[in-house]
């Protein structure tokens, strides 16, 4: 039997670091070659790392949220064969055997697991050092009889912890003491009427079970259900990690760094939303198009206005003191996803016509959805749009997706009569919401585009126009 160390490997496109956002495995678990050991994160793209070898999970590097070093040991292997690890690592000799007496009079030093070569640090927790080698058989059993938690210091035996302070059998818990005990507990203790400060846990450090809430509503008349409400004083501490964290500090780059101004113009999208309609329901023989959305319409209309404003299609290095003006229009799409917003991209949106542009986004959208989307679709914008209409909203204030300068908003489409000079008809009508960095673009400029952008989409006949 021999020992592997896998490395956090190079990720592509000079990305030096990356943040650990899932295990996949834990301490004792047999993997088979290309099986998920880990989730890692760089700007916004999430890669799977596989094992290459088949083997036991001895030891694990980093913490989840931690930032590691592309080429640091991130996990150790016990595998069939010589390994890849040649000589006994630090502290793996005093792992193995016992010192002498003499041995330990030079001085052992104590294990300090895999080499880091610049990654996360060894003495950041006693998590991250290599566990010693099970000396028996009956130290693994010993082990296995008492489990500890992942990244709770020490990983061996030792008795489970005793419960602190928990009260005796059918006794409240003493008054600021706050219940421990699980999400699917605390919904049970809610819908039975069950204030958990009255409930004594059996389990460690007093952690309340079913089994105690049914002891609980087995002694009947104490259990208080006077109004059916029940006082939650409960705090949930929940580390920032992964894409919210990228999330966070995009937002507050921005937010800090860039002047918004923000302009509003309602739009008449009659007129569209008709013609939408209409090449929707146009079959060419032979031809498979993608159904269309009001945005691949925006979008050709934002490359119209760009057109005539082309400082608004820019990139501002503020420490440098330079504005980059991109002849490409790239357009990035907010778009929600089950692990939190995403701007995936289109690029070159100037060379597409409305059915290529929906075609693009459909497929980035899945793409997005799904966690695949590449850190090349994810990246490269040069303005965005944001589109929280199906959410409903009058207008937004919508945050430039830093270094841009513009990002365009779209607001809910309502039906409102709207006065002609003889009658009131009904209109379909919606707010276009639009932020700009104002060191870049002056209000004047600002509202010169969205009035553009807005005349295109009232009359959309001008969209095929060149």
């Amino acid at each position: 039997m021999g020992e592997h160390i896998i490395k956090l490997p190079d990720v592509g496109e000079g990305v030096a670091e990356a943040e650990l956002v899932e295990w996949h495995v834990k301490v004792g678990d047999l993997v088979r070659e290309d099986s998920v050991l880990a989730a890692v994160m760089t700007d916004k793209a999430t890669v799977e790392i596989p094992s290459p070898v088949d083997g036991e999970i001895l030891w694990l590097g980093a913490e989840i949220g931690d930032t590691v070093a592309i080429g640091s040991p991130i996990v150790r292997l016990k595998v069939a064969g010589e390994g890849n690890v040649k000589d006994a690592l630090p502290g793996e000799a005093s792992a193995k055997s016992t010192p002498t007496p003499a041995e330990a009079s030079h001085g052992s030093r104590p294990s300090s697991g895999p080499p880091q070569e610049g990654g996360v640090s060894a003495t950041k927790s006693d998590a991250k050092s290599p566990p010693p080698a099970p000396a028996a058989k009956s130290a693994r059993a010993a082990e296995t009889e008492s489990p500890s938690p992942l990244w709770g210091g020490a990983r061996g035996g030792g008795t489970a912890p005793t419960s602190k302070g928990a009260a005796p059998s059918g006794a409240p818990r003493p008054e600021g003491e706050k219940p421990l005990a699980s999400p699917a507990i605390r919904l049970r203790a809610k819908e039975a009427g069950i204030d958990l400060r009255q409930v004594s846990g059996t389990g460690p450090a007093g952690r309340i079970s079913h089994e105690d809430i049914e002891a609980f509503l087995a002694r009947g008349p104490q259990v208080a259900k006077a109004s059916g409400l029940a006082r939650n004083d409960s705090v949930e501490d929940i580390k920032v990690i992964g894409l919210r964290r990228k999330i966070a500090e995009k937002m507050s780059l921005a937010k800090s760094r860039i002047p918004h101004i923000t302009y509003v113009e309602e739009i008449d999208v009659t007129a569209l939303e008709e013609l939408r309609a209409a090449l929707n329901k146009e079959k060419r023989k032979g031809v498979e198009r993608p159904k269309l959305t009001l945005l691949p319409f925006l979008m050709r209309a934002m490359v119209k206005a760009i057109a005539d404003q082309p400082n608004i299609n820019a990139l501002f290095d503020d420490e440098a003191g330079i504005i980059h003006q991109h002849g490409g229009v790239h357009i990035g799409i907010a778009a929600q996803t089950p692990s939190g917003l995403v701007v995936p991209v289109v690029k070159h949106a100037e060379a597409r016509d409305l059915w290529d542009c929906a075609a693009e986004l459909n497929r980035l959208a899945e793409a997005a959805k799904s966690g695949t989307a590449s850190r090349d679709e994810l990246s490269g914008s040069t303005i965005t749009i944001t589109s929280l209409g199906a959410m409903g909203g009058v207008a937004t204030t919508p945050v430039i997706n830093h270094p841009e300068v513009a990002i365009v908003g779209v607001n809910k489409m309502m039906v409102r009569p709207v006065w002609d000079g003889t009658k009131f008809i009904p209109r379909k009508m919606m707010n276009l919401s639009s932020s700009f960095d104002h060191r870049v673009v002056d209000g004047w400029d600002a509202a010169v585009f969205v009035q553009r952008i807005k005349a295109l989409i009232e009359t959309p006949a001008l969209i095929f126009v060149d």
